[in-house]
């Protein structure tokens, strides 16, 4: 394929020919795996490689190809979703605030509130989808704005664009966590933001076979200074787990494609279902940020998250179906239930969880592969017993 040709394919094709400056050797028509921790030296010569923490060809395959997804200047990957977060948080100094979505990831909220303040750093947790809010907690102090969108477990929107230029004005740095959404449905870095965030272990892996993270850039700038800290702080993505986001990425359109038609009937279905008694998901109509979605992604994505009657209810469902897998994880090909309260969020405070809204009756959905047919029908047998367990003394 000319170069040429190349630079205008389209996203799907992408994933499969994503340019990656690796050279294949033999006629491979994959990156292959150099599993090798250091790299001969050439005294004469400007190598590329010297030893695998500071680059390794099957790692930058995969952050190169990561970056084009992004439409960024440079990308990452780190040794988790959560080495991805602290090292750019390692951006920040002592003094610094940073303004963050109220809404997030329990593993955000600890590391933010537990071990980056012991070094002054300062966290706001506002409400991100009220740009208000977002304007009203900037001081002299505030260096960054850290949105979820949308949020875990609410499935909250904020208007990156809009969210963007108001950091701009403050000469803020704009990180968007964009693990529930892709590069496939989203990219914020087009709305303005300046630093992406995945927990590459969900979406861009795929197949729950790999804990990572990866972060890109807007610019090279910022790509320098993410450089530097990932080769300063060392949680670096190995050869192997790369090659494995390289090959499961390949499939990130058509599973998501699938994932996202089943989640939208489920949610539909559960919203209808008498026990259920709210369901959060971008693409319900009645959802309050449902226009707002449809506007800055080309999709509503495969998390829906639900409340039941009351906690029992809760771990009766649990405990009752049969098709989902039930832990802390999500955007595998197989369904995920997690229990927030008690799993992803169980790091944040009982009385800060409670405040949020993150009862012990919600649940969160990771939607898989399965028929959706199937998926309900475990679903209503469990809401059902769930109903009976409930009545019987």
């Amino acid at each position: 394929m000319h170069t040429e040709n190349k630079d205008r394919i389209q996203f799907g094709t992408k994933l499969i020919h994503a340019k990656t400056d690796i050279g294949s050797h033999y006629g491979a028509v994959n990156v292959p795996i150099y599993q090798v921790s250091t790299f001969h030296q050439d005294v004469e010569a400007d190598n590329r490689y010297d030893y695998s923490r500071s680059g390794n060809p099957t790692r930058e395959a995969l952050e190169q190809t990561v970056a084009q997804l992004e439409g960024g200047s440079a990308g990452f990957a780190f040794a988790s979703g959560m080495a991805a977060i602290a090292s750019v948080l390692c951006l920040f100094k002592s003094g610094d605030e940073i303004i963050v979505s109220h809404d997030s990831y329990g593993g955000t909220y600890r590391v933010l509130t537990q071990l980056f303040s012991r070094f002054g750093i300062k966290t706001l947790f506002v409400d991100t989808t009220d740009l208000a809010e977002i304007e009203k907690a900037v001081t002299p102090n505030t260096k960054g704005l850290y949105i979820e969108s949308p949020s875990n477990p609410f499935l909250n929107v904020t208007d990156i664009k809009e969210a963007s230029a108001i950091a701009k004005k403050h000469g803020l740095i704009t990180i968007v966590d964009n693990t529930f959404m892709t590069p496939y449905l989203q990219q914020p870095l087009a709305l303005g933001a300046d630093i992406v965030i995945h927990s590459a272990t969900k979406y861009i892996g795929g197949h729950s076979d790999v804990v990572a993270g990866v972060v890109v850039t807007a610019s090279e700038e910022l790509g320098k200074e993410v450089k530097f800290v990932q080769n300063a702080f060392g949680a670096v993505l190995g050869p192997q787990d790369s090659w494995l986001l390289l090959r499961g990425i390949k499939t990130l359109k058509v599973r998501l494609e699938q994932q996202q038609q089943t989640a939208e009937k489920l949610a539909q279905w559960l919203k209808e279902h008498p026990l259920v008694e709210h369901v959060y998901y971008p693409g319900l109509t009645d959802h309050p940020h449902h226009e707002l979605s449809k506007k800055q992604a080309s999709g509503f994505g495969a998390i829906i998250s639900f409340a039941v009657k009351d906690e029992e209810a809760a771990h009766h469902f649990l405990k009752t179906v049969s098709l989902p897998s039930v832990g802390v994880s999500l955007g595998g090909v197989e369904s995920i239930l997690t229990h927030p309260a008690t799993m992803s969020h169980a790091s944040i405070p009982k009385e800060t969880r409670e405040e949020r809204g993150i009862t012990g009756s919600l649940l969160r959905l990771s939607v898989g592969l399965e028929e959706p047919e199937d998926l309900q029908a475990d679903f209503a047998h469990a809401l059902e017993s769930s109903l009976i367990s409930v009545k019987t003394p």
